[in-house]
């Protein structure tokens, strides 16, 4: 690592640590000729798998693309930034996890509606609704009652409902 105060390119590290959660190391350097410190950190590099589009088209992963999509179904919602972090961090970890080198936009949209779908009912439906290209108004119905049925009760007591109780029936008339 070259001193980044007189150009030299032999430094000595004094000290290493963990940072940011073990994710980087922080490296306190020393300038064998000019005695200057600096810090530095590393972090690893990883490459996640290209992402395949539904007409087939290719492209690398894009983590703002991800938060975009993401923030767009949350707006106006009541979830805090730092549980759509934790989110976008479980999908990320998923796409590294998977270890191809190619995975379909499918199988992305499909985990990010799994997140939507614990931080906020109203941001899993619209996420979905664009998502699943929902042809009519009952295709709609039909995905806000299967998520009042299915949510775990766990996840349900923390959101509005999408429907309240008095108006929920079990088939829709036309």
């Amino acid at each position: 690592m070259r001193c980044p105060f007189c150009n030299e390119p032999d430094t000595r590290v004094i000290d290493s640590r963990d940072a940011n959660e073990g994710d980087q190391i922080r490296r306190r350097r020393e300038c064998v000729a000019c005695k200057e410190r600096f810090t530095t950190y590393e972090s690893a590099e990883l490459n996640y798998p290209r992402i395949v589009k539904s007409d087939g088209r290719r492209e690398t992963f894009q983590e703002e693309k991800l938060r975009a999509g993401m923030l767009r179904a949350l707006e106006k919602r009541p979830v805090e930034m730092d549980a759509v972090e934790l989110a976008i961090e479980k999908i990320k970890r998923q796409l590294r996890e998977t270890g191809e080198r190619e995975i379909d936009s499918q199988k992305v949209g499909d985990w990010v509606m799994e997140q939507l779908r614990g931080l906020d009912q109203v941001a899993y439906v619209r996420f979905a609704s664009v998502y699943r290209s929902f042809e009519d108004v009952r295709a709609f119905l039909d995905e806000i009652e299967r998520l009042e049925h299915e949510l775990p009760p766990e996840v349900k007591k923390d959101q509005l409902d999408l429907i309240p109780p008095e108006k929920r029936k079990s088939k829709h008339k036309k």
